[in-house]
């Protein structure tokens, strides 16, 4: 197993930098289609704290995006840097595909864009879409995100996902059969209120040998989300940081050595977290982080054995 750093800088020669940009999509969890109030964790930005401005342009947005970067890191601002354009919030591929196929399109086509990353669900691909993302696969690194959380049925009913588990190893073919130079990655929540160890190792073993990365995050608690009622009437707890952890350590024994690690946490805004607040430190976070990838466990992983 290897960090997405080391994957984009083994694939691209360089360092990458990913910009978060928004495509103005909604969700049919929140447009009345599969329901109005998103899923029961999601803020209203939809998973998107930190992108761009909608109003804007996509060519806007990603001028914007490179010069904060440029910003964060001024010793290499004569540097030609690299980029991926990350659509993030809400659901990427729902909605208008002709508008959304030319937004993807006029950001790869921006000046240091080498790749996409395209946040969605897997009952919003279609066929038109996927033959497309094929299409652009063949000439830019293109990176699928399924937004799949858990395997247990009864959790995915509780955060109102709005899809059975078939509905994603459908759409796990279907990206295999028509874009297969896409790079899958699945994304898995851990502390859902309900679940046991047990049940987090089974939705990681449910995606292990059908995704090529993995994004891994603790339950966080933010203000204006459903979640919240619930956690605020007691109704359970969060995760605490050495317990989250054990749990992630356990979960890359059952992950393939081939498997790229996107993100073992996630990173919230601070101005809305509630729960828990261990996630805010991000230095301390991030160094726990990078000593687990550089564990035996995730050197190894244990697929196979």
């Amino acid at each position: 197993m290897q960090s997405v750093s080391n994957f984009y800088k083994n694939h691209f020669g360089a360092k990458v930098y990913k910009i978060s940009l928004d495509a103005g999509c909604t969700c049919p969890n929140r447009d009345g289609t599969l329901g109005t109030g998103g899923c029961i964790f999601c803020s209203t930005s939809g998973s998107g704290d930190f992108t761009a401005n909608r109003n804007k342009t996509v060519v806007e947005q990603v001028e914007e995006a490179k010069q904060l970067v440029d910003s964060k890191f001024p010793k290499k601002v004569n540097q030609e840097k690299k980029y991926i354009a990350y659509f993030q919030n809400f659901t990427n591929t729902y909605g208008d595909e002709d508008v959304l196929i030319k937004k993807f399109t006029q950001a790869c086509n921006c000046t240091g864009i080498v790749g996409i990353a395209i946040g969605t669900r897997p009952d919003c691909l279609s066929e038109k879409m996927l033959k497309f993302l094929n299409e652009l696969s063949k000439r830019f690194f293109v990176q699928l995100e399924l937004g799949f959380q858990t395997s247990n049925e009864k959790s995915a009913e509780y955060i109102r996902r709005g899809y059975k588990n078939e509905v994603y190893n459908d759409a796990v073919s279907k990206i295999r059969g028509l874009s297969p130079l896409v790079h899958i990655v699945t994304h898995l929540i851990f502390g859902l209120p309900g679940e046991s160890e047990l049940d987090m190792m089974n939705s990681v073993k449910f995606v292990a040998e059908k995704t090529d990365g993995i994004k891994i995050t603790v339950l966080y608690i933010l203000r204006n989300t459903d979640l919240l009622k619930d956690y605020e009437a007691g109704k359970f707890k969060t995760l605490e940081m050495d317990e989250y952890f054990a749990l992630v350590k356990k979960a890359l024994q059952f992950l393939p050595e081939s498997t790229i690690i996107h993100r073992l946490t996630g990173d919230p805004p601070k101005k809305d977290l509630v729960a828990p607040l261990w996630t805010s430190n991000k230095k301390l976070v991030i160094n726990i982080i990078n000593g687990i990838l550089t564990s035996p466990e995730a050197r190894k992983g244990a697929v196979g054995e």
